[in-house]
């Protein structure tokens, strides 16, 4: 019991990492407990291992992810106090154990590795292969995660925003770089802690090899970190965001339509005024299907007309008899230049996963009559300026859906997110998720929220502005556009392949002596 206690604080370690708490630095030795943990373990007790992982995934993702606990109460859409609540905590438990289960079966793999005890001849070569094959393991679990539908603490947001050296590694294969170098070091320092029959001893050799290399790796990334950034005054583009600040309480409602047609329209006429390109707004900034905001001459659509200023308006879409979560390209003229169907769904948020069979039993959370569309899987959104990579609200936890889209020549990104449903934790680990994505894919970063945090964020990571939160903003700023692709944007995660395959070579070599 005590042994699963020690692997549950070093998992809420790991959870203090995140923003807003931003102790990124525990980042670098929080998993060396669970690491120890399992090493200690005797090759038949798997057990104990199971239990190691799971209470160190709980630790890590239960504090991490508490915010979803934001949600309640959600009387204001309908749902009595009590069921609110029961909603908000059953989604805290289920993506906690979600996160955890992944770390569950990353520490019965290494359980599993260390019980064959390959290589009883060289036991330093036997535990740099065990750390080899963690950090193939983890990365190649965490890459099967962000596949699906609930994806959100990859280790590598741990260091964002304020670790930019080593998130400057994202560049070479995404994510899992960062993910792979944290793994790497704690398994490495992990080795070089010994204990014995309650004896505390240091294998000088690892402790350096950990150090050198946790050292080397933020070199490597302060380097690229510190590279020029070309602004040629070809590419800039003079960027208005609005932060509308409607609550979610009111926002589906007359009132908050009202205020938002008021504060949108008033802000738009104010960043046409200043001379802007183009504006952007929140997800959702206007709670409207867009056709019927045209057909009925809105107030926002006759600024658009006056001012002839384009804007990216998020708003409702039809598709089919369902509807969109989108981001509308509107030019000077009043006509739709392209759409940007929101394409990662929040799972029973919005969207019921196997909904033929689940959608009689689970209410959905949100108060329209009608369910949300996917949209396309291979988005390109075309726009007067150039290709735009888009991400709307969850989307910017999805490394590889930003980088497609740069692939494809996108030459900026632009997000629009709501976050009023969460604590302020939410929209900080948001916006840190986003500046990982603009370091990734080499690009200028515009960030529209309804109530935080709205930003400028330039190719290296750098916050160059960020708004209040709960306030209404408007702001004017600079963006450029690139044509760079990074080994990341060309090649993908390259590495968690190229990791898997190797690992997969030394196994069959070691199975087959």
């Amino acid at each position: 019991m005590k042994q699963v206690a020690i692997a549950l604080i070093s998992g809420i370690l790991m959870g203090l990492t995140p923003a807003p708490t931003e102790a990124w630095y525990l980042a670098w030795i929080a998993l060396v407990p669970l690491w120890i943990l399992i090493k200690q373990c005797s090759p038949s007790s798997l057990r104990q291992t199971f239990f190691f992982g799971l209470a160190w995934g709980c630790g890590y993702h239960g504090l991490a992810l508490f915010w979803i606990t934001g949600v309640h109460p959600m009387t204001w859409m309908g749902v009595p106090w009590l069921a609110s609540l029961a909603i908000a905590l059953f989604c805290w438990i289920f993506i906690t154990l979600w996160g955890a289960i992944l770390v569950t079966i990353w520490s019965l793999g290494i359980g599993f590795y260390q019980r064959l005890n390959c290589l009883k001849k060289n036991r330093a070569i036997d535990s740099l292969l065990t750390i080899l094959f963690g950090v193939s393991l983890w990365c190649g679990l965490e890459f099967l995660w962000s596949q699906g539908d609930l994806w959100w603490t990859s280790l590598s947001y741990t260091q964002s925003p304020h670790n930019l050296a080593i998130l400057q590694l994202t560049q070479i294969s995404g994510p899992s770089t960062v993910t792979a170098a944290i793994v790497l070091v704690n398994g490495i320092f992990a080795e070089a802690i010994a204990i014995d029959k309650k004896k505390f001893q240091i294998k000088k050799s690892f402790l350096f090899t950990s150090l050198t290399v946790l050292v080397s790796l933020h070199l490597i990334g302060f380097i690229l970190y510190n590279r020029p950034i070309a602004k040629p005054s070809e590419a800039a583009i003079a960027v208005g965001i609005i932060q509308g600040n409607i609550p979610n309480e009111i926002k589906l409602y007359s009132r908050g339509g009202r205020k938002a047609l008021a504060g949108y329209t008033n802000g738009y006429q104010k960043l046409a005024d200043r001379g802007v390109d183009i504006v952007l707004t929140p997800e959702t900034a206007l709670p409207f299907y867009w056709h019927n905001l045209v057909r009925n001459r809105s107030s926002f659509y006759e600024a658009i007309l006056d001012k002839q200023v384009p804007v990216w308006i998020g708003a409702f879409g039809k598709k089919g008899d369902r509807y969109t979560n989108s981001l509308f390209t509107i030019t000077g003229d009043g006509n739709t230049y392209s759409r940007y169907d929101k394409v990662k769904l929040v799972p029973l948020g919005e969207y019921i996963p196997f909904e033929n069979i689940l959608g009689k039993i689970i209410d959905r959370l949100s108060p329209l009559d009608s369910h949300l569309a996917f949209g396309d899987r291979e988005p390109i959104l075309d726009t007067p300026l150039g290709k735009v990579t888009v991400g709307i609200c969850y989307e910017s936890a999805f490394s590889e859906h930003f980088r497609r889209q740069t692939a494809r020549g996108s030459q900026f990104i632009i997000t629009a997110s709501n976050n009023a449903h969460y604590s302020n934790t939410m929209p900080a680990q948001h916006h840190a998720q986003d500046v990982i994505r603009a370091i990734e894919n080499d690009r200028w970063a515009a960030r529209a929220t309804n109530t935080g945090y709205s930003a400028i964020v330039d190719p290296r990571g750098n916050t160059l502005w960020i708004s209040g939160i709960n306030t209404y903003e408007i702001h004017a700023d600079t963006i450029y556009k690139r044509q760079t692709k990074t080994f990341y944007v060309l090649w993908g995660d390259w590495l968690t392949a190229v990791l898997l395959i190797s690992e997969g070579v030394i196994f069959v070599k070691q199975i087959t002596k």
